[in-house]
């Protein structure tokens, strides 16, 4: 059985991680990273982990362990019914916005994952040489044509 680490629709249980790290190699990851100090019975804990494991690093042990409790998490914040209807169900009955929390860590979680992203892309682009972008402006400014 193979868990589904980025499925939206399945949250990955604790029991599929475990069987994910016998399996699979792991995730791509973002550029940013965090450090922690993580308490004497956790840090314990890691290690045995990764004994267990040695085909991972801690850190990966870190990054799936967090990736799964966020993920459940998610899962279970509260439904707070609004007063908007945005949709009927299959008996047509009235089903109503969701003014809890879920929809504020969604759209916050799309908006870090687009900054994420530039981010991890522009730590893979050179820099420009010195003078290019004053070269660039120079040449754009001279194709204009005048209107008329």
């Amino acid at each position: 059985m193979r868990a589904r680490l980025n499925s939206k629709a399945n949250p990955v249980s604790f029991k599929e991680l475990l069987e994910s790290w016998r399996e699979t190699a792991a995730a791509p990851r973002s550029a940013s990273t965090f450090a922690v100090n993580l308490p004497l019975d956790e840090a314990a804990q890691l290690a045995a982990l990764a004994e267990m494991f040695p085909g991972r690093a801690p850190e990966q042990l870190i990054t799936e362990l967090l990736g799964a409790a966020l993920r459940e998490l998610a899962a279970a914040m509260p439904y707070v019914a609004g007063k908007r209807v945005i949709s009927t169900d299959e008996q047509g009955d009235p089903i109503y916005e969701d003014v809890g929390p879920t929809p504020r860590f969604m759209a916050l979680t799309r908006t870090h994952r687009r900054d994420l992203e530039a981010q991890r892309k522009e730590a893979g682009r050179a820099p420009p040489p010195a003078g290019a972008k004053a070269a660039s402006r120079a040449r754009k400014s001279t194709r204009r044509r005048p209107r008329g």
